[in-house]
């Protein structure tokens, strides 16, 4: 038992290091499939603080997997259910933008997926940003900068969404809106967890059931570019 206290304190510390003054980011993960198989949701949302997993969200049920001990601090939060709400009508969005979407070169018989990644930070001089890429099928088609509002296509696949949205005034204030408002918000609000954390590490006493080590597998952005951040490897010889 006191080998698994040591270790949710080292796991605490290995993702929650730093302050609110230094750079961090905020991500959330989108897959939306349009026609799903009965044992998969058609809108799954996944949670990343500094590219490291803290939940997952399922839109259509609401149900949520807490993977870290900030995702156990995340569902007492009063903020949370706003949140969600929040994802929910993204995805609600994101969706009703794919019935007119035909690929380019797509080939697969099967339906689109559509994946979405929503990125907020703060620099380490201040500055925020956000920013928001989109893809088919695990391929990056499209990027849109959420500070000047401009779009960039990656792949051919990306055009027909970026002359859609581009010249749908709603669609892109909403990009803006989550990602430079909200975003912004939830990641400040889950830097004071952070800190909080950090000042309690050294008395945390959750049991080994309550934080699981390794997230579960579900569908993953494999196409996107990680924030440049630093990853640290603790080794710890318990006699």
């Amino acid at each position: 038992m006191g080998g698994s206290k040591i270790s949710v304190v080292l796991l605490s510390i290995v993702l929650f290091s730093g302050t609110s003054s230094d750079p961090h980011s905020l991500s959330y993960n989108f897959t939306i499939d349009p026609q799903p198989r009965d044992d998969q949701p058609w809108c799954e949302v996944q949670g990343e603080v500094d590219q490291k997993v803290f939940l997952s969200y399922d839109c259509g049920t609401a149900k949520i997997k807490y993977m870290s001990p900030l995702g156990e601090e995340v569902k007492s939060m009063s903020a949370w259910e706003a949140q969600t709400v929040t994802l929910r009508d993204t995805g609600d969005l994101l969706q009703g933008q794919m019935h007119d979407v035909t690929l380019e070169k797509h080939t697969d018989k099967g339906p689109l997926t559509l994946q979405a990644r929503m990125t907020c930070w703060h620099e380490d001089n201040g500055h925020t940003n956000a920013s928001w890429e989109f893809g088919f099928n695990g391929q990056l088609c499209l990027l849109f900068d959420s500070e000047n509002g401009h779009w960039t296509v990656v792949h051919p696949g990306g055009r027909q969404m970026k002359e859609k949205w581009e010249n749908d005034r709603d669609v892109t204030d909403f990009f803006k809106k989550v990602s430079m408002g909200d975003c912004q918000a939830w990641l400040q609000t889950f830097l004071v967890c952070w800190e909080k954390m950090l000042k309690t590490s050294a008395s945390l006493t959750m049991g080994p059931s309550t934080v699981q080590l390794k997230a579960p597998a579900i569908k993953h952005i494999t196409w996107i570019l990680p924030v440049v951040l630093t990853s640290f490897t603790i080794t710890v010889f318990l006699g």
